[in-house]
């Protein structure tokens, strides 16, 4: 019997969306988290994200995790990613309770022994404050001892435009305007102050165009986080018109514009696209260079990486 349904908010919604549309982007956020050193190019494998959780009283409730995801390169290593818009240690009850699920069905019974992998687990908040730690711990203790794991926290608040595309962090943008929330009223009484935070997003929209330009990122890319940026600035400034139409007018408008023009130009070419796309896997297979590949079917690097993860 199933009990309990956990409700999603407009925040899960993007995140959960910006993982399946646009999952490279998470790797940045891996490497900043974990301090890993993926390149971006490597594989990744999403697990079932519905599970049931066995509760004290014998229900089982719901659950709809995240992100658990694998990460293939030169090794295999699961992931376990929570986002939680505030700051909250009730949250470590969220992470056991999923990763141990995750390890349970995902684990294997050999020899009479049943091995499980807990996947390396952390919380992304929306909000934070000087209280909220760098990282929290879950601690077990089993007949043969205490055993015990890290949880590290990331502060989306904690990141400046700078730093997201310094660090190639554009998974978080949609979630910048979290870090002017306390200014809203503000931004809404005062234009003066408005025209600063929109000069903001006109920056991040510069940035994005110039990724685009470069072939960093794709168009279809660039749309998923301009479009998830104006819902999570719809709902959290809902009061707030002037703060909503400020934000939305520049990242909105620029961008529609600029992608109607791709795709007219992509449209006309797209048999070709689609004969260099397969062009590039059988040189793949062959084991050529990404270098010599992208030379040979004449796209960018950047473009390149996007085929080669989308598969």
């Amino acid at each position: 019997m199933t009990k309990g349904f956990v409700v999603n908010t407009p925040y899960d919604d993007v995140f959960r969306t910006m993982l399946n549309d646009c999952s490279r982007l998470i790797i940045p956020v891996i490497n900043e988290i974990f301090c890993e050193n993926y390149r971006g190019d490597e594989k990744i494998v999403f697990s079932p994200e519905i599970h049931f959780v066995n509760q004290q009283d014998g229900e089982e409730t719901k659950r709809i995790t995240d992100s658990s995801f694998e990460i293939i390169g030169e090794k295999e290593t699961k992931f376990l990613l929570e986002c939680q818009s505030t700051a909250d240690s009730s949250m470590l009850i969220r992470i056991f309770e999923y990763a141990t699920q995750i390890a349970l069905d995902q684990g294997e019974l050999e020899n009479n022994v049943l091995k499980v992998e807990i996947p390396r687990s952390a919380i992304l908040f929306l909000r934070s404050n000087g209280a909220t730690p760098d990282k929290m711990k879950i601690e077990i203790k089993t007949p043969g001892g205490v055993n015990s794991f890290d949880v590290p926290v990331m502060k989306a608040q904690k990141y400046s435009i700078d730093d997201i595309f310094e660090k190639g962090l554009l998974f978080l943008i949609p979630f910048y305007i979290f870090s002017h929330e306390s200014r809203f009223q503000e931004y809404e009484l005062d234009e003066d102050a408005l025209k600063e935070l929109k000069i903001e997003y006109m920056e991040i929209v510069k940035r994005l165009d110039s990724l685009l330009e470069s072939g960093s990122i794709s168009v279809y890319t660039k749309k998923m986080i301009v479009e998830m940026s104006n819902k999570v600035v719809n709902h959290l400034a809902q009061k707030y018109d002037n703060v909503k139409e400020g934000v939305t007018s520049i990242m909105g408008g620029k961008v529609l514009e600029y992608e109607a023009k791709q795709i007219l130009n992509e449209g006309k070419i797209e048999g070709r696209i689609e004969q260099a796309r397969e062009t590039a896997q059988i040189l793949r297979g062959m084991g050529i260079s990404e270098e010599k590949i992208a030379k040979a079917v004449n796209v960018s690097i950047g473009v390149l990486k996007e085929w080669f993860s989308a598969n």
